[in-house]
Order: structure tokens, then C-alpha cells, then sequence
């Protein structure tokens, strides 16, 4: 019996080590997608994070490991250049030879138009786009769901220049100020040059430290005067995995990417999609039924980064300190907060552990309002599947007891 049993564990261990050699490396660039993309994933492999959840996506430079986390990629979920458009040229140049997939880009995801103003109204969500649900079919895998699916062959960036060149994404209109950081024939490579990463100075960072970033590169910027000319990122809102609805939807493209590449355990990647959906509609009735007591409650956010949030749950916020892009507001757009929150019976004044918290205070100044930390990435929490159903909870948990 014993020397039955040494060859058996044998032949287990080595099966077992092929399947962790074969797992594909996979790179997600916010700790929310990187948690959908874990998910996913649970008991074939784990994927890297590349911005860590402490810090704002909007201005990041990356580390050595975390470039390296790219280069080593052979499949790379990221939202897309809209949320970070310093991040392009690293992924363009790092992930070259990846499967690469924009998740703003996906079928079936429902974007908004970034809002105008510093106040917001009751409805005032900006158009839908719900990208093409009429496509969103999974009839292979038969994944039917009360949420919209992905097409598992839309979009599929894989980096074929020939075919895409990006024509769509004229470089020169993202000549903003992060790209201001990213220089690329001024940097210093030294500590990275191995990477032949010119996109990037990965130089020791803790300068960005980003609950005490001034965002000076966005001084002298009035954003208020100028509408969307403030709005480097795009026309539409990219905060969209504040939706759990998005989130549902991309579970499946997740799902049909990493089974492209990676088809012994398509039907792992695929039975775990379906359970993470049947888990986002609890999360979504759980949510719900937190923030019923305070419906109708008025409150102003940080920055203008939760109407996904706002719309999946019905309770618009009041208005937004800063733009959608986190950058420094106007002494005028501060005013007119302020004026809303000591004027209009604004109950609750969010802040983010991302940013400074000074201009929460400065808003709450003169006024009763209460205030709590939202938090839109999870930078508390421990990174991996739980993170993005523990972060919506925390952040209706947060929302409500703020009234």
C-alpha cells in the first residue's frame, strides 16, 4: 500500500506544480479590477496588481516591479486610457505581446458622460451608453444573467497594430499634465533600464504619497472655466466599476479572455465568472437594502467619482468638490460647495483616504454637516477576491452611516 502511495503523491505534485506553471501571468491595473480578475481566476493562479490601492490612479509613477509586472504579463485587464492615460505608453510598450483588454471598451458596458459643474441635480447623470447589448451573448458557455453580458470576442486588444494603430486615440490630446511627469526623453531610466522602459521614472516615489498630493502639476487650471477641457481622460466618466452592474458584465469578458489563452481551465474560469455574477446580485440587494433607511439623504463627494455608484443604487449625490480627475478645484468651485453646504441642508461631506482631507474641511467649515471616508479602491482591504464586494459594502456602509 505505501509503495502504491509514493508514486501517486508523486504524480499528484508534479500535476499539481504543471498547473501553476501553466497558469497564465496576468496583470490588472486597480486593486477593484484586479479582485474581479482574482476571482475569476481562484484555484488556477493569482493575478499582479500594478497601482497599489493606496494610490490614485489619476497620478501614479509606477516602481520596477510594478513595470515588471507588465513586461512578464500574458494578459493585462486595465480600464482603459480614460482612467489612466500616463499608463498607455507602459502598457503599449511593456505588454507589447500581451492580450490586452480595455475594460471601458468591453460589450456591454454602461458608460456616463463626465458631469459639468461643481453642483449636481437630483438626475443629473449625463447620457448612458450601454454598449451594444443587443451583441452581449455567451450562448457557447450559456451564461445567461439578469445582467448585461459580454461578448466574449468583442474587443479583443491583443495589440495588433496592423489592425488598430490606435486611430482612435489621437496621443497628442493627451498631452495633459501627467504626461508632464512622463518625459520620456528627460527621465532618468537607471534604476529600470533592464525593463527598456522609457515610458517611465521609476525612481523611488514616496513622494507621491497621495493623501497629502497637492496636484501642483494642475495649478493655475481653472477646470470650472473651461467645461471638459479639464477632462483629460475622455469623454466618458471612467469610475465604472463603481457599478456592480459593469462589474457582473465584465466577470464574463474576464472570464472568455483568460480561457483564450488558457483553454484547459476554461471551464474553471467560466463556472467561477457564474458564481461571482450570482454573488454581485446578493452583493446588489445587499446594498440596497443598506442604504434604504437614508434614501433621499444629501450629500457631496470628494471628487465626482461615484454616479455609477449613484445610479446602480438611485441616490444621486449633491455635487462634487472636485473634478472627476481628482484635480485641484478652483477657489470659485470651492465657494459654490461651500455655499450648497452651509445653504441647501447638505447632511454629509465624503472624503477619500487618497487625497488630502483638507478641502473636506475647508467645505465643512461654518456648517453641521457630517463627513465619512469613501473609499473607491479598497485601500484597506486585502487584495484579492473579497476586496471589490467588501469595498461596494464598506462604501454603502460608510454612505449611510454619514446621515
Amino acid at each position: 500500500m505505501s509503495r502504491m502511495l509514493l508514486p501517486l503523491s508523486l504524480s499528484a505534485a508534479l500535476l499539481g506544480g504543471t498547473a501553476v506553471a501553466d497558469a497564465p501571468s496576468v496583470a490588472a491595473d486597480i486593486a477593484p479590477v484586479h479582485s474581479l480578475v482574482a476571482r475569476v481566476m481562484a484555484g488556477v493562479g493569482s493575478p499582479d496588481l500594478v497601482i497599489p490601492a493606496g494610490a490614485s490612479p489619476h497620478q501614479y509613477n509606477l516602481r520596477p516591479s510594478e513595470a515588471k509586472a507588465l513586461q512578464d504579463a500574458d494578459l493585462v485587464f486595465w480600464l482603459g486610457e480614460d482612467l489612466t492615460p500616463w499608463l498607455e505608453d507602459a502598457v503599449d510598450t511593456l505588454a507589447a505581446t500581451a492580450s490586452v483588454t480595455a475594460l471601458l471598451e468591453a460589450e456591454g458596458t454602461i458608460l456616463h458622460d463626465f458631469r459639468e459643474g461643481a453642483l449636481f441635480e437630483a438626475h443629473d447623470h449625463g447620457d448612458e451608453e450601454h454598449g451594444h447589448e443587443e451583441h452581449a451573448d455567451h450562448e457557447d458557455h450559456d451564461h445567461e444573467h439578469g445582467h448585461m453580458e459580454a461578448k466574449a470576442e468583442a474587443h479583443d486588444h491583443d495589440h495588433d497594430h496592423d489592425e488598430h494603430a490606435h486611430d482612435e486615440h489621437d496621443h497628442n490630446k493627451h498631452a495633459n499634465e501627467d504626461h508632464a511627469e512622463h518625459d520620456h526623453d528627460e527621465h532618468d531610466h537607471e534604476e529600470h533600464a533592464e525593463h527598456d522602459h522609457d515610458a517611465h521614472d521609476h525612481e523611488d516615489h514616496a513622494e507621491h504619497d497621495h493623501d497629502k498630493h497637492d496636484h501642483e502639476e494642475h495649478a493655475g487650471h481653472d477646470h470650472d472655466a473651461h467645461g471638459h477641457e479639464g477632462h483629460d481622460h475622455g469623454d466618458h466618466d471612467p469610475h465604472a466599476w463603481l457599478s456592480p452592474t459593469n462589474a457582473a458584465t465584465w466577470l464574463n469578458v474576464i472570464a472568455a479572455k483568460l480561457s483564450a489563452a488558457d483553454p484547459e481551465n476554461a471551464g474553471t474560469y467560466f463556472a467561477n465568472a457564474a458564481e461571482a455574477r450570482a454573488e454581485m446580485d446578493a452583493l446588489i440587494t445587499e446594498v440596497t437594502a443598506i442604504l434604504e433607511p437614508v434614501k433621499g439623504g444629501r450629500f457631496i463627494s470628494f471628487h465626482d467619482a461615484y454616479q455609477y455608484f449613484e445610479m446602480d443604487f438611485d441616490f444621486p449625490a449633491s455635487g462634487a468638490i472636485s473634478l472627476g480627475d481628482a484635480a485641484d478645484p478652483s477657489p470659485a468651485r470651492i465657494a459654490e460647495v461651500q455655499g450648497r453646504v452651509q445653504n441647501e441642508g447638505i447632511q454629509c461631506v465624503l472624503a477619500e483616504p487618497q487625497f488630502n482631507p483638507g478641502l473636506v474641511t475647508t467645505v465643512l467649515d461654518g456648517s453641521s454637516a457630517n463627513t465619512a471616508v469613501i473609499d473607491p479602491l479598497g485601500a484597506d482591504l486585502e487584495l484579492g477576491a473579497d476586496l471589490y464586494p467588501q469595498m461596494i459594502r464598506n462604501m454603502a456602509t460608510a454612505l449611510a452611516g454619514c446621515f
